[in-house]
């Protein structure tokens, strides 16, 4: 099939782009988001993500896609209208319109199908989301078997996680939910609640993660709501030796992930 070419900046398929790149609401609507780069859009692909079109710069490649089936509609346009069009600068000069996937916390049942032990990472309203996207980044490489994002305050497809996730959010299962139906949800799955907090804590060191295990972290100005630490099997914290009484949430994360990690890895 022959590109189509767009030159002019008050072209429609521009303006959607632009308003599904800045507007939650109509992602949810729509169903589709944005990914930008042959980076992110191969891994989303390969990560059994529906593309619907296809934009590339007209000075690039000739846009095709390594891991796609060709299915997609292809568009060349101007630079100007790529410079428009980009949420970012430097993404190889190719952006995709890619179709959303279901969130909801039935995609994890599966999950506990073959694993007794997993080990979930849950995030109740992160409102920054670089900070998500960097969490589900740091998550993938620990090996993380979920993310469960509740009452969230940005959507798992914003411009700004999927740049920051690398690709996380497309290869690490997440789910999204109120804090009320995830603990609830873990319960039942007999996963045992470790709340990140300073209040009537202990070191996160000293509890066993080997077994099913969710590590619950809330934002950093107000943390975690009281429905998690009544919910809580553990609270937990990191020392802080310092002067400053808080890490960046996406710190911490990590930091409390790894530990998980060494604990699982450990050689008797």
């Amino acid at each position: 099939m022959e590109d189509l070419i767009i030159t002019s900046l008050q072209n429609a398929k521009v303006k959607h782009l632009v308003a599904l790149q800045q507007k939650s609401s109509l992602r949810r609507e729509e169903g589709l988001f944005v990914v930008e780069g042959q980076r992110e859009i191969g891994h989303c692909i390969a990560c059994g993500y529906e593309v619907v079109e296809v934009f590339r710069r007209s000075e690039t490649g000739d846009g095709k896609l390594e891991t796609g089936d060709g299915s997609h509609k292809t568009y060349v346009v101007s630079p100007q209208v790529y410079e428009k069009m980009a949420y970012r600068g430097s993404t190889e000069g190719i952006i995709a319109v890619v179709k959303c996937k279901q969130h909801d916390l039935s995609i994890l049942d599966a999950l506990f199908s073959r694993n007794s032990t997993p080990l979930l990472v849950v995030l109740e309203r992160v409102e920054k989301p670089g900070n998500l996207g960097a969490i589900l980044r740091t998550a993938e490489a620990a090996g993380v078997d979920a993310v469960i994002v509740c009452d969230p305050l940005t959507d798992v497809y914003n411009p700004n996680l999927i740049r920051a996730s690398i690709g996380g959010v497309f290869s690490v299962p997440v789910a999204v939910c109120t804090s009320q139906a995830c603990i609830a949800f873990l319960k039942e799955h007999q996963v045992s609640i470790l709340t990140a907090q300073l209040q009537d804590s202990y070191e996160y060191y000293d509890y066993d993660m080997r077994q099913a295990t969710a590590i619950v972290m809330g934002t950093e100005s107000t943390g975690l709501t009281d429905q998690w630490r009544e919910a809580a099997d553990a609270h937990i914290r990191i020392p802080m030796l310092g002067r400053l009484d808080s890490l960046n949430v996406s710190v911490s994360a990590a930091i409390l992930m790894y530990e998980a990690v060494r604990q699982r890895h450990k050689k008797e």
